[in-house]
């Protein structure tokens, strides 16, 4: 294939309460939009936010990716525009994975494995994905290979209350829907974390997986003592409990922890992942598709599959498309545990995309169709701003 044109877009779209949960003590909105957690120092927008990549070919035809673009958008667009789609455009697509390879070399050397970077190349490479499935009128899921799960089984994500016992009380309703995996944000956890797993735990009962998502809060010897704490009451796993750049860490933590272990979202390759198995292996890796792309989620899970290491993949703030790859290649995987549902997201892409894409009690349906199955619509568009 010939590249004719590549389009960036930045979708926003509003929301009533912050990603989390309403805003807590000592917390306010700046001028520019964002607020800071707390709890995790850690900066978010007061709105749903995207970035969207169109790939066009010499024929016409469409590839829709997407990425991240919760925080400074236009510095990924730039890179898009500036560095990947000139010279995506110099040359011929032979597959993605190769073409995600070319462009991953650009920048290697100047120490630009991740970041804005990296979001750059898995839009790209997840539009090139779509693009494939259409020419050869096969689904991204057929790309890959065949499917080991019909429906992808899921857990709920977030219960963005002011409250514990608001927080309780939205658990129980989702569990009286069907849902029976659930997990909590310890960043919002303003009555504590262990105060918050025991209510879960006492209101949902003893059958229910309840998660926890430690969001890099602690120090090695803080996550010890919590999880010591905690693993009377049966979490099923805790995720990101060690600061990212902890690589020995996190493994001792993973090798004596008495709950299971989970990470990985903020990894953006396989080359990553590979030298943090190199410390040793954690229980879950998470792997999320708007930091991959297609071609390093894939890889990325043949290694944890190599490696005894169940794959519950990360799923996050966006409009659908980077979800609808995340779950082609979720049916695929044999070492699939669940796949995160944030429920307080899915519903808003639904309305901005073309789609037959549906989560339910038994978790995700795939969208159908070629390619990734979504296509953005009238609403997408009257959200989106073209960044040239």
């Amino acid at each position: 294939m010939r590249i004719a044109a590549v389009d960036t877009f930045i979708v926003t779209v509003p929301r009533d309460t912050p990603y989390l949960g309403p805003l807590g003590p000592g917390e306010r909105v700046n001028a520019r939009g964002y607020l800071v957690r707390k709890g995790n120092g850690t900066i978010y927008p007061t709105v749903d936010r995207s970035i969207v990549v169109r790939v066009t070919d010499g024929e016409g035809n469409v590839g829709w990716g997407e990425t991240y673009g919760i925080c400074a958008p236009r510095a990924t667009c730039e890179i898009v525009n500036d560095l990947l789609a000139p010279v995506l455009m110099d040359g011929v697509v032979l597959d993605p994975a190769e073409t995600w390879d070319r462009l991953y070399d650009l920048m290697r050397v100047r120490g630009c494995t991740g970041g804005f970077h990296g979001d750059a190349l898995a839009a790209i490479d997840i539009a090139l994905w779509d693009l494939t499935g259409k020419h050869r009128g096969l689904s991204v899921r057929e790309l890959i290979g065949p499917a080991v799960h019909g429906a992808i089984p899921s857990y709920l994500s977030g219960l963005p209350a002011a409250t514990l016992d608001e927080r309780v009380a939205l658990a129980r309703d989702w569990q009286s829907r069907g849902m029976t995996a659930f997990k909590f944000a310890a960043v919002v956890s303003h009555e504590g974390v262990v105060e918050e797993m025991a209510a879960l735990r006492g209101a949902l009962g003893p059958d229910a997986e309840v998660l926890i998502d430690l969001h890099w809060k602690f120090s090695p010897e803080e996550a010890r003592a919590l999880i010591a704490r905690l693993a009377p009451l049966r979490p099923g796993f805790v995720e990101a409990p060690l600061k990212p750049e902890d690589m020995p860490g996190l493994a001792r933590l993973a090798a004596e922890s008495p709950v299971p272990v989970a990470a990985g979202e903020e990894w953006y390759t396989a080359y990553e992942f590979a030298n943090r198995l190199a410390f040793g292996p954690i229980a879950y890796v998470q792997p999320e598709m708007g930091h991959t792309g297609l071609t390093q989620f894939l890889r990325i899970a043949a290694l944890a599959e190599a490696h005894g290491v169940a794959v519950a993949p990360h799923a996050t703030i966006g409009a659908g498309i980077f979800l609808a790859a995340s779950l082609h290649a979720s049916a695929t995987l044999p070492g699939l545990w669940k796949h995160e549902w944030q429920h307080s997201v899915f519903e808003r892409n639904l309305a901005v995309l073309d789609t037959d894409m549906t989560h339910g009690p038994d978790g995700y349906r795939l969208p159908t169709g070629p390619g990734l199955g979504v296509r953005p619509n009238a609403k997408f568009h009257e959200l989106a701003e073209h960044v040239a």
